[in-house]
């Protein structure tokens, strides 16, 4: 896997005011492409993006990534919150998988 990029899609209910307010927000003159009808694209530089990941049980997800070999952080607790920890992907996109407590 060869990851160049991460796409992230927002359903909005007005395209034309949608793209007026993220052009007032970040400051942008206009959608860098419109590749279909009712679909433009903002390339919004280099920062960092963390996919989180529900799941039912974070601590035995993470036991269960390091007895496969693969580097994790420390297990984070969120107290009445969440449990989380984060890894790398093989290209280095940080992912997180996380458990409600």
């Amino acid at each position: 896997m060869d990851v160049q990029s991460v796409t992230v899609g927002l359903p909005v209910s007005d395209l034309d005011r949608a793209v007026t307010s993220y052009r007032q927000v970040f400051e942008l003159s206009s959608p860098d492409l419109a590749p279909a009808d009712g679909v433009v694209e903002f390339q919004l530089g280099t920062a960092e993006v963390v996919t989180r990941f529900g799941v039912g049980d974070a601590a035995a997800e993470r036991e269960r990534l390091v007895g496969a070999g693969i580097e994790v952080g420390h297990l984070e607790h969120v107290p009445g919150a969440v449990d989380y920890f984060d890894f790398l992907d093989p290209d280095g996109n940080k992912l997180s998988f996380y458990s409600e407590v």
